[in-house]
């Protein structure tokens, strides 16, 4: 499924299953920085480096909007919880999406001289970088009764081919519930089911959603051979959700 280059336009952001959307004026940056040690021998010549622990953080700048469960009510009272966000570039199935478990940091407005008022804040990744994937929902998605979704080739290197047995991670944000109990796992075939059955990813289930907002990571075993294309299917008591899920498959060792 190739998208092609795209612009910042149709960007969505979802914050702890709430849709921020409309009140984010910019992400000024998202980056996934990582440590190095300096390891020069006494006959180097140049710098020689090993990694270290990675971090993900990112900033934006959001409109000042007091409405209930839009950005200042649910970014100024500076939680210390973890929180969970996920910025698409685009509400497609496949587009490039980016999830990040983290710190809210400040929450610091400045009112310009033509009368804006915009307020910033900062992410810091706690105990996990940024996640970089792909959207398994065509942005969010509404499920009436149980179905199953859509395949999404997971390959990002076209002249690739196959599984990989590295594993995967997958982010989930609910932004809207009305039922008992809605279990929401991912599948995976090795041919986008024309051949291949669809078969549930081992540890690729959720924990049962039975209210929103609602936000998950999840993460399988590390050395786990996850197929070429994966889908999301929902199960249980319920008469509506509506959620987002990526995944991110890892193609090389997770480190």
């Amino acid at each position: 499924m190739a998208l092609g280059v795209r612009t910042g336009l149709d960007c969505f952001l979802l914050i702890d299953g709430i849709d921020l959307s409309d009140d984010h004026a910019a992400i000024d940056s998202i980056s996934s920085p990582r440590g190095t040690f300096d390891k020069n021998g006494l006959r180097h010549r140049a710098m020689r480096r090993i990694y270290g622990m990675k971090d993900g953080m990112a900033e934006a700048s959001v409109f000042f909007n007091p409405a209930a469960g839009a950005a200042h009510s649910k970014l100024s009272t500076l939680p210390l919880a973890d929180r969970e966000v996920m910025l698409g570039v685009a509400p497609e199935l496949g587009a490039a999406v980016s999830c990040l478990r983290y710190k809210q940091i400040g929450y610091d407005g400045a009112r310009g001289a033509d009368g804006d008022l915009v307020f910033k804040f900062q992410a810091q990744g706690n105990g996990i970088g940024i996640d970089h994937g792909k959207l398994l929902t065509a942005g969010k998605r509404t499920d009436v009764a149980a179905t199953n979704g859509t395949g999404v080739d997971q390959l990002v290197d076209t002249a690739a081919t196959g599984s990989y047995a590295f594993g995967l991670q997958a982010f989930l944000q609910v932004t809207a519930f009305t039922g008992t109990t809605c279990t929401i796992k991912l599948q995976e075939s090795s041919d986008n089911g024309a051949g291949d059955a669809w078969t549930d990813v081992v540890g690729g289930a959720f924990t049962a959603v039975t209210a929103a907002p609602n936000t998950q990571r999840i993460q399988t075993g590390l050395t786990q051979t996850v197929e070429r294309y994966l889908r999301v299917v929902t199960s249980g008591t319920f008469t509506s959700i509506t959620f987002a899920v990526m995944a991110h498959r890892n193609e090389a060792a997770f480190k």
